[in-house]
C-alpha cells in the first residue's frame, strides 16, 4: 500500500507515521460500524 503514495519507495527505509496519526486511525476504525441491510452497506460512526 505504501507504493501507490510514495514515489520513491525503494530508498524509503521505514515508515514512520505519527502517533497522532497512528491514533486517529484507530479511534476511526473502532466507533466505524458497518450495518448490511438488504443487500445495501450503510456506514456509522458511533461517536
Amino acid at each position: 500500500m505504501a507504493k501507490l503514495y510514495i514515489e520513491d519507495f525503494e530508498n524509503l527505509k521505514t515508515l514512520k507515521p505519527k502517533e497522532e496519526t497512528v491514533n486517529f486511525l484507530l479511534n476511526y476504525s473502532q466507533a466505524l460500524s458497518v450495518i448490511n441491510c438488504n443487500h445495501l452497506k450503510f456506514e456509522a460512526l458511533l461517536n
